[in-house]
């Protein structure tokens, strides 16, 4: 079974720094592009990052410049290193890839969008 795990949020003063992780496992052949969404609470969920299995990257405005997407194609696994961070950065924070696998044993290979879990960012003093 193909599946994202995540970690690293936390309880950050503004101004302070995270970095989050998300691996993925599973029988998998192929990881293309990979990304950050987050989802403050009454907000829709919005994309944060995203990076191709190239390297290329984008980035919404309001986080160009504090955060920096990055992945290790070996390990299967995406970063977000966050500076500077500010209140409205709070929010759950969700890692997504598309990935070229076996969903479940028995099952021919096929490319899904996946999701982590979801975790907590909070900025606050």
């Amino acid at each position: 079974q193909v599946q994202l795990v995540e970690s690293g949020g936390g309880l950050v003063q503004p101004g302070g720094s995270l970095r989050l992780s998300c691996a993925a496992s599973g029988n998998i052949f192929s990881i293309y592009a990979m990304g950050w969404y987050r989802q403050a609470p009454g907000k829709q969920r919005e994309l944060v990052a995203t990076i191709t299995s190239g390297g290329s990257t984008n980035y919404r405005d309001s986080v160009k410049g504090r955060f920096t997407i990055s992945r290790d194609n070996a390990k299967g696994t995406v970063y977000l290193q966050m500076n500077s961070l500010k209140p409205e950065d709070t929010a759950v924070y969700y890692c997504n890839a598309r990935i070229l696998g076996i969903p479940y044993s028995g099952s021919n290979p096929v490319t899904t969008d996946y999701w982590g879990q979801g975790t907590q960012v909070t900025v606050s003093s």
